[in-house]
């Protein structure tokens, strides 16, 4: 599918391996609420404060979402042969919110890790980029990132929607080396398989906006 903006964007050797380890190491330190898949709500830690603020993340960002882009969260993934996973063909649509509000078109509401989500509109998810920080080589072997190109312009869609365009649109997988940065749309689809190896995939994703209010009544929950 051509498509002026793709809805993602591959970004390589952003970081050296050394930066992705001393990430690693804060991550075997921090005291973190861990489930199968990972960590929620990671952006205290120090560390992947740090990364998130780095010129480098930013100037990704900002060609995305605006000058004034900011992280307001940041999710471990830690795909494993201990862990292994397949993840099915759909689009990020939840956002953490404040509190409860009125906006049209949010919801349903629910609780992840303490913290209040709800399904948020196209308007709002349109002003999100999530950096996706690969903190080991994203290979062929080990269930790497899948999109579907250009999907993210025609909204929240219905699973049966998301299921005719993974019949019609060529995937890509988004292969990259330890440091490198995959940018994301919330809207674009996507999917991963399980991995196929023993090699580790780890990733840092780092959601930025340029406002925590998105909507009226509506104020994103930072951190």
């Amino acid at each position: 599918m051509n498509c002026p903006d793709p809805g993602f964007s591959i970004h390589k050797s952003v970081f050296d391996g050394a930066v992705m380890l001393e990430v690693l190491e804060a991550f075997d330190r921090a005291e973190l609420t861990r489930t199968r898949a990972g960590a929620r709500h990671v952006l205290r830690v120090p560390a992947v404060r740090a990364l998130a603020s780095d010129p480098a993340m930013l100037q990704i960002a900002r060609e995305y979402v605006g000058a004034q882009a900011f992280p307001f969260r940041a999710t471990l993934f830690d795909k494993s042969v201990v862990s292994n996973w397949l993840v099915a063909w759909h689009q990020d649509t939840a956002l953490p919110i404040q509190r409860q509000g009125d906006g049209s078109g949010w919801g349903p509401w629910s609780e992840k890790g303490g913290v209040l989500h709800a399904i948020a509109p196209a308007t709002a998810l349109g002003q999100v980029i999530a950096l996706r920080v690969h903190l080991d080589d994203s290979t062929s072997e080990n269930g790497p990132l899948r999109v579907l190109p250009g999907t993210h312009v025609n909204g929240v869609l219905s699973q049966s929607q998301i299921e005719t365009l993974a019949a019609t649109v060529p995937p890509v997988d988004c292969l990259v080396g330890r440091g490198g940065v995959v940018a994301m749309r919330p809207l674009t689809v996507h999917a991963s398989s399980k991995s196929r190896g023993d090699q580790p995939r780890r990733v840092l994703h780092v959601e930025f906006t340029t406002t925590v209010h998105l909507d009226t009544g509506i104020e994103l929950a930072v951190g």
